[in-house]
């Protein structure tokens, strides 16, 4: 099916779904539709029955995408009844001592101490850092490798102050809403506005170095 006809298919069950909504559903990894050679999306009806269970998943149970991509990473086919799923796992969050940080994101406690100069790493209230320094940290011992240091990434800390002021605007009435499906959409909505902008970043940057790549 095209991806038209797939929204066809979910709109009388999800009124609210759109073509933005499936696009970023593919982009977290929860659907892997295959491309044809003109690089049209064509999905069969296991990526329907999955993308079904996504959506289920979220209006009924409230779980996040993270905790709805780890159940479907240990199916073999998605459940047929949502309400089997333990929303238990929203809660937990990554809490790593500085050892294990260092460990884990194989960096120096010289390059740890120098992201946390710059204000690109931290930890948390009550002690311990979470995935999102995890991944800071990783991305930036790969960074070192090639010569790129902490100071040169403050320029993306000041960037990323600057999108929490714009996107804090659209989510903060999401949070405001009653009950935890407020909660959940206002997640989901941080994850497709970080998901876009990191995807024009990433095009703006191609398109600066074309040149330089011959292409």
């Amino acid at each position: 099916m095209s991806i038209g006809e797939v929204l066809a298919s979910l709109r009388g069950e999800f009124p609210d779904i759109t073509i933005s909504k499936l696009r970023f559903l593919e982009t977290e990894g929860l659907v892997e539709p295959r491309r044809t050679p003109a690089g049209y999306r064509k999905y069969t009806w296991t990526d329907v029955t999955r993308l079904r269970y996504v959506l289920t998943a979220q209006r009924d149970q409230y779980l996040p995408l993270r905790v709805i991509r780890e159940h479907l990473a240990t199916m073999r086919e998605p459940l047929a009844d949502v309400s089997a799923v333990e929303p238990v796992e929203a809660h937990t969050e990554t809490r790593l001592t500085r050892d294990e940080l260092i460990t884990k994101a194989g960096l120096t406690e010289a390059l740890l101490k120098a992201l946390e100069d710059h204000g690109l790493v931290k930890t948390r209230p009550g002690a311990g850092y979470d995935a999102d320094a995890l991944e800071v940290a990783t991305a930036a011992a790969r960074l070192a490798e090639f010569g790129v240091e902490p100071r040169h990434l403050r320029a993306y800390r000041a960037a990323a102050d600057r999108e929490v002021g714009l996107f804090s605007q659209l989510v903060t009435p999401l949070t405001r809403q009653s009950g935890p499906a407020g909660r959940a959409k206002a997640a989901d909505t941080v994850h497709e506005l970080t998901a876009l902008t990191a995807r024009v970043h990433a095009a703006l940057v191609r398109a600066g170095l074309r040149e330089i790549l011959g292409k």
